[in-house]
């Protein structure tokens, strides 16, 4: 007893080690008994696991049909931690949101989707991570209230969200690292302008080379996007596309010889465009 007052924190394992090495011949479950009678045991706290399937990414052929949720942690001149709410359309590659705080409660990040949803209609589904305020009560029943899918990614396997991982680690080269930030509103600044870089000027190697939003305009034929809007050529009926690097832009509307289709042509034609 008086070498568990003075090791407080050691079980009863250890307690028995000591007991021998001073030279007490004790069988360690007699140990165990007295420990446990003399209400010593120590409650360690167990840790929970998140237990999610496999999601690997998904090919997607629209814009809105997915998008990737994700943060990034940075600092600004005192010291104070930032944190850096991005979300990328999994489609398109379009940085739809770039928002800078201290700190994020679920409800500021539904704040932040709210806005991106005026704008662009409800995606089909959202893929992020299991932090606290992606697995909030409040964050799945505003899921649920707009039919949204939520996919949670397997914990510690970032590459299931690798769309999202890839941008923001060219944001960190890009932009975080080669900045300075005097306090938290020049860091929304300059990140702010970054992502109207990212969006309109910086060429994107899986579009082919061309910037998010040109890719966004020839894929939508200028019509808009959102949950409910059809993806069109140039021509009157509708293209899924496959590979955005391969197939994007591709003059569907010119025949061999470089003469424009006829009418009964177009028409024979929609049934074999898949």
């Amino acid at each position: 007893m008086e070498l568990a007052r003075e090791k407080p924190r050691f079980g009863y394992r250890r307690l028995h080690v000591l007991l021998r090495r001073s030279g007490e011949a004790v069988d360690h479950k007699r140990v165990h008994r007295v420990y446990r009678e003399a209400g010593l045991s120590i409650w360690c706290k167990t840790r929970k696991h998140c237990v999610r399937s496999g999601q690997p990414l998904r090919a997607c052929s629209a814009a809105n049909q997915e998008w990737a949720l994700d943060f990034v942690h940075d600092a600004v001149e005192s010291g104070r931690a930032i944190r850096v709410l991005s979300v990328v359309d999994g489609y398109t590659r379009e940085c739809l949101a770039l928002e800078v705080d201290t700190s994020f409660a679920s409800r500021r990040v539904t704040r932040v989707l709210e806005g991106i949803v005026a704008e662009r209609g409800v995606p089909q589904a959202i893929r992020c991570d299991n932090g606290p305020e992606l697995t909030s009560r409040h964050f799945l029943a505003w899921c649920t209230d707009r039919k949204i899918e939520l996919v949670h990614i397997q914990p510690g396997r970032p590459m299931q969200n690798g769309r999202v991982e890839s941008f923001n680690g060219r944001m960190r080269e890009e932009c975080l690292t080669v900045s300075w930030f005097g306090n938290l509103f020049e860091a929304r600044e300059k990140i702010a302008a970054w992502r109207r870089e990212y969006n309109q000027e910086r060429p994107h190697s899986s579009l082919g080379y061309r910037t998010p939003e040109e890719f966004a305009r020839e894929m939508s034929g200028e019509t808009g996007c959102g949950k409910g809007t059809a993806w069109k050529s140039k021509i009157s009926f509708s293209t899924p596309l496959g590979n955005p690097a391969e197939g994007a832009g591709f003059p569907l509307s010119h025949s061999h010889g470089g003469d424009d289709l006829s009418t009964a042509e177009q028409t024979n034609s929609s049934d074999v465009v898949l």
